[in-house]
């Protein structure tokens, strides 16, 4: 498809890595008429209080420019991606697409207490405010986030690469569990793609990232069960589910999740649990777990890189939207 702008490519410091390999699956889907694509430069020249200002090293007059960063913390990956969204359209970009594998802030999706911020809303505003038309991102932790945006927004799924590798491991006796009950509508979709019973877990929390209790309903005993969730932080709720399964009389318990987040000791507790394995995508850069003896990363750039080459020639997208 012949366009009157070109498709440019570039990523913040966070999430270079992923970039690349974006870029490699993007040229393997281009025709071979379409000049190969590079990840384009940005340099960020730092100052000495700690600020920090990015800028393009090459003209994006008339692109349609993507721009890649995971969100994750520190706050600066944020900063930083805003910043360089701002600095596109100031040098006259057509379009400015915020590509996030991780949306940082995603669980600040409501007031669930008095005097709190919702801050899922304010960092959608703050995208829209530093001149994104367009956000991609994957396995929001509440999919009404998508409603916070007044500009589109392409939700993406890590079950298109998560429930082919499952498959690929040919696990018997298979049960998908959810971690708890916001969990049930992702356990209930890949349950129904895995032919596997679904087991809900209920737990209550006594703060932010400490569990209080947890209990299980559905069948456990004699099962290989897949714990799936959209992400692991501290490793607690799922180191608990994975003891009470157990307790229960699975066989075997595994964990399926997007984001791999693995902060305040999560990798002790997972190394310590009765968790078989854990798979988690690359939306999180993890280089230091390649040879994890638990952990199984999963790659999304190829997915990346197929809804951006349909967004930019303007091919539907909706067969991508496998929950």
């Amino acid at each position: 498809m012949l366009h009157s702008h070109r498709l440019e490519l570039f990523a913040c410091r966070a999430s270079e890595d992923f970039a690349r390999k974006v870029i490699t699956n993007l040229n393997m889907l281009r025709g071979a008429d379409e000049p190969e694509l590079h990840l384009g430069r940005i340099e960020v020249t730092p100052f000495s209080d700690g600020e920090f200002q990015p800028h393009f090293t090459e003209s994006v007059r008339g692109a349609s420019v993507y721009i890649l960063q995971s969100t994750t913390p520190p706050a600066e990956n944020l900063m930083e991606l805003l910043l360089t969204i701002d600095a596109a359209k100031r040098a006259s970009a057509d379009k400015v697409i915020a590509v996030m594998p991780y949306f940082g802030w995603a669980r600040q999706d409501r007031k669930d207490k008095p005097r709190v911020s919702i801050g899922a809303k304010l960092v959608a505003n703050l995208l829209r405010a530093a001149g994104a038309d367009r956000i991609m991102a994957c396995d929001l932790h509440a999919e009404q986030i998508q409603g916070f945006f007044d500009i589109p927004l392409d939700h993406i799924y890590a079950s298109k690469v998560f429930i082919p590798y499952i498959k690929s491991r040919n696990i018997e006796n298979l049960a998908i569990a959810a971690p708890d009950m916001g969990g049930a509508k992702r356990a209930n979709a890949y349950a129904k793609e895995l032919e596997a019973s679904v087991i809900i877990c209920h737990k209550t929390r006594e703060r932010a990232n400490v569990v209080g209790s947890i209990t299980a309903i559905g069948e456990v005993e004699g099962k290989n069960i897949i714990i799936v969730d959209d992400m692991i932080d501290t490793a607690g709720t799922l180191c608990k589910a994975a003891e009470l399964l157990v307790s229960k009389g699975a066989l075997s318990v595994r964990a399926c999740a997007t984001h791999g987040l693995l902060s305040g000791g999560a990798m002790e507790r997972i190394h310590n649990s009765v968790i078989k394995e854990v798979f988690i995508t690359d939306t999180v850069p993890h280089p230091e777990l390649a040879d994890d003896p638990k952990i199984r990363i999963v790659s999304m750039t190829g997915v990346f890189a197929d809804v951006i080459h349909k967004v930019y020639n303007y091919e539907s997208i909706s067969s991508d939207f496998v929950f």
